[in-house]
């Protein structure tokens, strides 16, 4: 299920309480100005929730309550500088300054916070897909959204208030000293906190990264702060002219993964190509170029862009691994098998994912034996994990046309105990389990098949096989109608099935129709144009 909208039309409450209430599990993104975050559901749980490019509360929670030292942190977010891919969380436990538990109870916090602060923003757009889920994300949470619209009800209505004297982050505060030592107010801990940086040069944002404090904490102080005339308005930051390009570039790479992680390729496209205008001689930016376009199934753009990267000397193995699914979706068979070999060449030898491929194109080149040689040394590289649903699929397949269907049985056995909800696994098995003759066995994979989709149309197209062994007729009739209707260009045998049963109901001119259309798609086939001539010839 996808749901796309504007958050003027709809309010975040209103589509995590929708989101809850129907238990769904993927990814809501939600976009603001240059301003991207997302949330992520579990089967109506909020597990995990971030925003692009705003500083990562966890470390500065963490030494605010007093579980690392800013030292800790700051060796933490070094080593995050050459690992970027890597959770700032994970690189704390794996230098040993917090452990397990104590980050599980940070990171609830910081979800809890992102999504608080999502809130906020009452304007741009919101897009949900289902069945995504955190890439890299170690510490997952569980929590009801509805346990966060009141806290967050309460936070929108203080921030109304905070807006309305502190409109952006880039104004900048002093502080009235006589009145406040001649004050015997008592100050909160958060506003003597605030305090201590308003210094008439840092403005609010800058406030925000030295205390540590979460926006709403900070622009709850200072509105107190200048409600109470301890501090006053002097002026704003200049524009950053010069905000650094690499800076500026690093934005835009973290916006083009997240839009791209979450399915909004036309955005991720235009973040990865201003990386590429800002960074001269940029390769991952143009190699996740490469990848959007892929899955925008724009091959021949996908191909240039990938290629471009595989001729740079230091083009890792996933560089050709993803050149060479492009070149196969372009039957550029022998040019992907190259590709391929040269990622094994480069240290891939040990993926079993470019073992899979490398099976992948050899069946498509007719070489059965080397891609059931291929597809079976990639299941012992997945080791104790189980191997993808495409490789149980190309497994099985390999071994079906090298003659060996009962290891094909087999794997898809191991397949659908594996991945029970991949419909086009039962559908397999349904087929060979009617190769080896067990018919019974077959019609109920493929009844377990259409279960999980009943829009596959070859689960139809094999249950109506197994129907007209049976002779019976009217339920096969049925099953093809549905098969034809989920694909029209399913094979010219359903259409010829179709065209006898058509017949043996007496409805001529409708099995004249069929067969006419199996005709269409195999012009060669002489049994469709024996019936066609024999009932012309007798009506």
């Amino acid at each position: 299920m996808a749901i796309r909208g504007n958050l003027r039309e709809a309010s975040l409450p209103d589509v995590l309480q929708l989101l809850a209430m129907g238990k769904k599990t993927g990814c809501l993104s939600i976009t603001h100005r240059t301003s991207f975050g997302y949330i992520y559901f579990d089967k109506g749980r909020i597990c995990y929730a971030s925003v692009v490019n705003r500083r990562d509360r966890l470390g500065d929670m963490l030494v605010k309550g007093g579980t690392i030292t800013q030292a800790q942190l700051d060796a933490a977010l070094g080593a995050q500088a050459k690992r970027l891919e890597t959770p700032l969380g994970r690189l704390l436990v794996e230098q040993g300054a917090v452990s397990a538990q104590q980050l599980n109870a940070a990171v609830d916090v910081q979800i809890r916070e992102a999504v608080y602060f999502l809130f906020t923003w009452h304007q741009g757009t919101f897009n949900f897909e289902a069945d995504v889920a955190p890439e890299g994300q170690d510490q997952l949470v569980s929590i009801n959204p509805e346990s966060l619209l009141l806290e967050g009800a309460r936070r929108v209505d203080e921030w109304s208030l905070v807006e309305k004297k502190i409109p952006s982050f880039d104004l900048i505060f002093g502080a009235d000293r006589n009145r406040i030592l001649k004050s015997d107010a008592d100050l909160t801990e958060e506003q003597t906190c605030v305090l201590e940086q308003v210094d008439g040069m840092r403005d609010v944002q800058g406030i925000i990264d030295a205390t540590g404090l979460v926006e709403f904490e900070v622009g709850k102080a200072l509105l107190g702060l200048l409600n109470a005339g301890f501090i006053r308005r002097i002026g704003k930051t200049a524009p950053a002219p010069a905000v650094a390009a690499h800076g500026r570039a690093e934005e835009h790479r973290n916006l083009g993964i997240a839009f791209f992680k979450t399915g909004m390729f036309d955005e991720s496209l235009r973040e990865f190509r201003r990386v590429i205008e800002l960074r001269d001689g940029e390769t991952t930016a143009r190699y996740y170029v490469g990848v959007v376009l892929a899955r925008q199934a724009k091959w021949e753009e996908a191909a240039a862009a990938v290629k471009e990267c595989a001729s740079r000397s230091e083009a890792k193995p996933a560089v050709f691994h993803n050149l060479a699914f492009v070149l196969e979706q372009q039957h550029r068979y022998d040019e992907a098998r190259t590709a391929l070999n040269t990622a094994i060449e480069r240290g891939a030898a040990k993926d079993p994912r470019v073992r899979t491929s490398l099976g992948v194109v050899c069946l498509l080149t007719g070489d059965l034996a080397a891609a059931d040689e291929a597809l079976t040394g990639a299941r012992a590289l997945f080791g104790a994990k189980a191997p993808t649903p495409a490789w149980f699929h190309f497994a099985a397949l390999a071994a079906a046309l090298v003659g060996d269907a009962r290891r094909a049985a087999s794997i898809l056995a191991d397949g659908v105990g594996a991945y029970p909800r991949a419909a086009t696994l039962h559908n397999n098995l349904a087929a060979v389990h009617e190769r080896l003759g067990d018919y019974d066995a077959a019609f109920a994979a493929a009844e377990r098949g259409l279960h999980e989709d009943a829009g596959l149309a070859h689960l139809h197209k094999n249950i109506g096989d197994l129907r007209y062994r049976a002779a019976r007729y009217d339920e096969a009739l049925e099953s093809y109608a549905r098969a034809t209707r989920a694909n029209p260009e399913i094979g010219p045998d359903t259409y010829l099935k179709l065209g006898n049963i058509r017949l043996r109901r007496m409805e001529r001119d409708e099995a004249l129709r069929c067969w006419e259309r199996a005709l269409e798609l195999d012009p060669d086939n002489a049994i469709v144009r024996s019936n066609l001539e024999s009932v012309r010839q007798a009506y």
